[in-house]
């Protein structure tokens, strides 16, 4: 135990080192208080973060009308479509797995604050859905826009565009379509981002080698035919390109054709795919679809549910009935027509005598035989070869009396020049406009503007080959499918060009079909690969027994059985 003493004399205390002279005050105490003050509002801003050139393209922000404030504080009911409280947001993609990158994704702001401050200006408001669609392209290097046709894919996909070049995420945009549509692409570019350089390729093989490398545009269309003939200054030029947009990706379905093999050629750095029909006949079609996005990511062959699930997260697929309460519906009605005594007469010959025929070949018969006599038997059901009589155009005419008595416009679609030009006459009445393969494309646009304005004009006859895409012809009320094709997917693209966004009221869409016939029997192959297509894009999933139509099918038309161990092309 320690023995401790204390020195008082040089002891200390704390109170030693106060200062001597210093007063204690006694100081109320400070309440806290909130005082109201006025920012100016958050502007989401546009900056090119690789590419400095990108701050030409940024468009200049909308200055608010000097009477804002009582535009704003308009009653509710005036206003056109109010905004839903929920932000489109972008959200980085599974496959981005740096943090740095995914941070670069997540902290964008919401695409509302982008439109919303004028930031971003479109023409007219987008849906909310097109906002999900924007913000699901925006950060992908790989995906398939498959929207339903009438939903906006190239709105879209402009804007997406649109929103990588004004942020510098991108400087060299390539996007190819069908020749039919190039035109179509650069109005829509002019609409949705007129600030945007856009060239169409085209001209003698000097003016093309000179667009394909210009630096100064930055997106650059070209149609697939041409991207063929120019291959070696796409390909072997050292050109290369940020992104690469294929509209109707559809055409590339085939692995082995020279356009899907160009296309996947092409050097770039993301590539996007833009199709209302992903699968038209078996889902292989997807496989050749994602060669193109991703080789080697699906495979022929894998079974229907695994696909699905694989794809899952690079397509974006919404339908009408999805995204749009308000859509106009479209109403279908089946015309079962009986053929007239006459067309009866000559099927059941051609018929009988060509299933005869084809019995005979035994084992050379092939699938091309047996499609001879699908394509003789279906002509007849449009109109007696002998005659001329024709039952469908009966109904046809009837139809249409009432159609131009309302003053509306119908679009009447067969598969057959001949069959337009054979109805025509029976139809001047109508005032009608022809549109498919004889038309040049440079009188094609005309063609339509004369039929939207001309009131005297009620009904426009069309191919499914020259009027199934790219066209917007919303102010139609009513469709005629005079003979049904053998692709589902082909036919809705052909009444999609009625049932899209504006559309003035419900699309009528009648089926013409001959009962008893080859065309019933078509009717039946349509409706089992439409539930294979939906099948396929469903969140189940679940298999089927084979997507597309199988020997035993195409000859089971005719209750012929296929040769066995012969391979049929």
């Amino acid at each position: 135990m320690f023995n401790v003493q204390i020195d008082e004399a040089n002891a200390w205390h704390v109170d030693d080192l106060t200062p001597s002279g210093t007063y204690e005050l006694t100081l109320q105490r400070i309440e806290p208080r909130s005082l109201p003050i006025r920012v100016s509002p958050l502007k989401a801003r546009v900056t090119g973060f690789l590419f400095p050139e990108s701050n030409n393209w940024k468009p200049a922000p909308t200055a608010a009308p000097a009477n804002s404030l009582a535009i704003a504080e308009e009653p509710e009911a005036k206003k056109v479509r109010k905004r839903p409280e929920s932000r489109h947001r972008i959200k980085p993609p599974s496959d981005v797995v740096k943090l740095q990158d995914r941070l670069y994704y997540l902290l964008q702001p919401p695409l509302d604050l982008l439109v919303g401050g004028g930031q971003l200006n479109f023409p007219f408001e987008p849906f909310p859905y097109q906002l999900d669609g924007i913000a699901y392209m925006f950060p992908r290097y790989a995906c398939v826009l498959a929207d339903e046709m009438g939903l906006g894919k190239t709105m879209q996909a402009i804007s997406t565009t649109r929103l990588l070049l004004c942020s510098g995420e991108v400087r060299s945009i390539l996007l190819v379509c069908p020749k039919p549509l190039v035109s179509n692409w650069l109005r829509e570019f002019k609409v949705w981002a007129p600030e945007i350089p856009v060239a169409a390729i085209e001209g003698n093989a000097a003016k093309r080698e000179f667009q394909w490398r210009s630096p100064n545009i930055p997106v650059k269309i070209a149609n697939y035919e041409l991207l063929m003939r120019d291959k070696e200054t796409v390909l072997e030029s050292g050109l290369h390109f940020d992104l690469v947009v294929l509209d109707e990706a559809q055409r590339i379905k085939n692995r082995n054709s020279t356009t899907s093999e160009i296309v996947r050629a092409i050097p770039r750095t993301r590539s996007w795919a833009l199709t209302g029909t992903p699968v038209e006949n078996s889902p292989d079609d997807l496989v050749g679809i994602f060669d193109f996005l991703s080789p080697g990511y699906l495979q022929v062959g894998m079974p229907l549910a695994q696909m699905a699930s694989a794809a899952r997260e690079y397509i974006l697929r919404r339908t009408k009935d999805m995204v749009l309460e308000d859509m106009p519906p479209k109403l279908y009605r089946d015309a079962e027509l009986d053929l007239t005594p006459e067309q009866w007469a000559t099927y059941e010959s051609a018929e009988s005598e060509g299933v005869i025929q084809l019995e005979e070949l035994e084992e050379m018969l092939t699938i091309q035989h047996v499609f001879e006599l699908v394509l003789r038997l279906k002509q007849i059901c449009n109109f007696d070869p002998v005659t001329g009589t024709s039952a469908k155009l009966e109904r046809l005419v009837a139809d249409l009396e009432e159609v131009a008595a309302s003053g509306k416009k119908a679009i009447v679609f067969s598969q057959w020049v001949n069959s337009i030009d054979q109805m025509r006459p029976a139809l001047e009445r109508f005032g009608p406009v022809e549109y498919h393969g004889r038309i040049p494309h440079k009188k094609r646009e005309g063609v339509i503007d004369r039929f939207k304005n001309d009131p005297n004009s009620h009904v426009i006859l069309m191919s499914y080959g020259a009027g199934s895409v790219g066209l917007n012809l919303q102010f139609c009320e009513y469709v005629f499918l005079f003979d049904r094709w053998w692709n589902p997917a082909v036919e809705d693209q052909a009444i999609n060009r009625a049932h899209r966004i504006g559309a003035a009221g419900a699309v009528t869409v009648t089926r013409m079909l001959a009962m008893n016939t080859i065309e019933q029997r078509i009717a039946d192959v349509l409706a089992q690969k439409r539930q294979m297509f939906d099948t396929l894009f469903s969140d189940q999933a679940a298999p089927v027994g084979g997507g597309s139509l199988s020997r035993e099918e195409i000859f089971g038309l005719f209750d012929l059985r296929a040769p066995c161990g012969k391979k049929v092309a």
